[in-house]
């Protein structure tokens, strides 16, 4: 079953690209035709490419793995907040600090250093400063908090990250690049499709386009999260289970006997007893014979001497 339907793009506008002179050639594969100067997106490869990313968003989720949402632009940034707090993934709306991916250590300090800020506000320390040294703390943590707001919860790299606008967010596209992160983005026609992973031809300037694709991704991490939770639920359901039948295994199924290695009957408590007594008694006879052989042969040493 389709994730999308094709009436829905139509109602979003996900099929009007840009005017015909300002295309890219690389996007000529992706576009149906041309209709009073505007190129019209083939959205049955917009269904399918959607597709194709929700079950990598999903199965990414199920095993662990995090989507970062960008969108900085005025059309973006209320829906790529939106679609990522529902799902409870990291965002990027209002600017894209270059570094973000590859200089994270520095972007986490910064957070570090925002998370102090709100701390030492809450306990009261801001009101032992004065009035401009208040306001000048005040003004970072918002500043701090606009920029970096989205990506508090982000505790490492991202393994995907969708990008609504891939000539405004160029710089998001060349970390990606460079740390081989996979990238899903919405590209039209007047883009370079060529630095994306997964091409979602689609038109990245209309908000209720950028709602729909976002929202569907969306819901495909929350489908990932349900699995997860499923899968270790069911997993702490069966390891009591196991440690149980280990502990209280019956004993005659895993007795063993010294016939098991040695390939002889083992002899039962009675027949052992029979036995050491038999081996005494023969030691008892044994030890008067060694006795008087001893005797003898001294007294035949002491008749030679005398003879001598």
């Amino acid at each position: 079953m389709a994730v999308v339907e094709m009436k829905e793009l139509l109602e979003a506008g996900v099929h009007f690209g840009h005017r015909v002179k300002r295309w890219h050639p690389k996007m000529r594969s992706f576009i149906f035709t041309e209709r009073n100067g505007i190129h019209i997106i083939d959205i049955q490869q917009t269904i399918g490419r959607l597709g194709q990313a929700h079950d990598l968003v999903r199965d990414d989720i199920n095993n662990g793995g995090m989507l970062l949402f960008v969108g900085t632009k005025k059309q973006a940034q209320e829906n790529i907040a939106e679609a990522a707090e529902r799902c409870g993934m990291p965002y990027v709306n209002e600017r894209w600090l270059g570094g973000t991916l590859t200089n994270f250590r520095t972007i986490r300090q910064r957070i570090e250093y925002l998370t102090d800020l709100e701390r030492r506000f809450e306990r009261g320390e801001f009101e032992k400063l004065t009035k401009k040294e208040i306001l000048g703390l005040e003004r970072e943590m918002a500043k701090l908090d606009r920029r970096l707001g989205g990506i508090r919860t982000m505790d490492r790299l991202p393994s995907l990250v969708f990008i609504t606008d891939i000539r405004r967010e160029q710089i998001a596209v060349k970390e990606a690049n460079k740390l081989n992160i996979p990238i899903i983005a919405m590209v039209d026609t007047n883009c370079d499709p060529t630095p994306i992973d997964y091409v979602i031809p689609a038109n990245d300037d209309a908000i209720r386009s950028i709602r729909l694709i976002a929202n569907k991704l969306a819901e495909a991490v929350i489908e990932g999260q349900q699995i997860r939770a499923a899968l270790l639920a069911e997993e702490e359901e069966e390891m009591p289970e196991a440690e149980e039948w280990v502990e209280y295994a019956p004993e005659e199924e895993i007795r063993v006997t010294v016939e098991d290695f040695t390939g002889e009957p083992e002899s039962t408590p009675g027949e052992a007893e029979d036995h050491e007594t038999e081996e005494v008694e023969d030691r008892e006879e044994l030890q008067p014979e060694a006795a008087t052989s001893g005797s003898s042969e001294d007294l035949d040493t002491e008749e030679n001497d005398e003879d001598e």
